[in-house]
């Protein structure tokens, strides 16, 4: 006795409710008719699907949720002149579902999680304050420039300053004090204040 490869070919001759399991069957039967309402109707579905979303991706999305609905429902419809009604009630009914389940992942609280915070400045405004600082800085005696440099753009304690420069520790706060002073007073710095 051979064994068939092929299932249908071994049960093509046998009645259809014998070979069952071997035919592939849509769950659901196609509608003309629902095609022809999607067609004509679609546009007009889609401008309600829109004004239940703020997005135009979610709104087809909503659209094309509710019309599977429909078109699983498609043989229990008994008033086709009242389909839009129905499309519109699974519309609505899908968007507040999905509202639903997002609502859960939000909690309303007293405090904003994120504080307000000041808009980040453009970063061109800021090249050009750091271009005008750099060449501040350069115009400074070359002791002020160097303890300048060593503070604030190497971050060192005024101790690792005075330690690195082999002076003491007031010097460095003193001289740090009066390049800040000439840097206040650079007239190319002045609008940036």
């Amino acid at each position: 006795m051979t064994t068939s490869v092929c299932p249908s070919a071994s049960t093509a001759a046998k009645p259809a409710a014998q070979h069952a399991p071997y035919v592939t069957r849509t769950p659901y039967p196609p509608y003309a008719s629902f095609s022809s309402y999607v067609r004509a109707r679609g546009p007009v579905l889609l401008r309600t699907a829109r004004s239940l979303t703020a997005n135009p991706s979610d709104a087809e999305d909503l659209l094309q949720t509710a019309l599977t609905k429909t078109y699983v429902a498609w043989d229990r419809i008994e008033d086709h002149r009242a389909l839009d009604g129905y499309v519109r009630r699974a519309l609505l009914n899908t968007r507040t579902s999905q509202w639903r389940k997002r609502k859960v992942d939000e909690f309303a609280c007293e405090e904003l999680p994120e504080p307000a915070g000041v808009p980040e400045p453009d970063p061109a405004e800021r090249q050009v304050l750091h271009d005008a600082m750099w060449r501040a800085v350069t115009r400074l005696p070359d002791r002020q420039r160097a303890m300048v440099v060593l503070r604030y753009y190497e971050d060192l304690s005024e101790a690792q300053t005075a330690e690195v420069l082999g002076v003491s520790i007031g010097t460095v706060k003193s001289a740090v004090s009066r390049a800040l002073g000439k840097l206040r007073e650079d007239p190319e710095l002045s609008p940036a204040r």
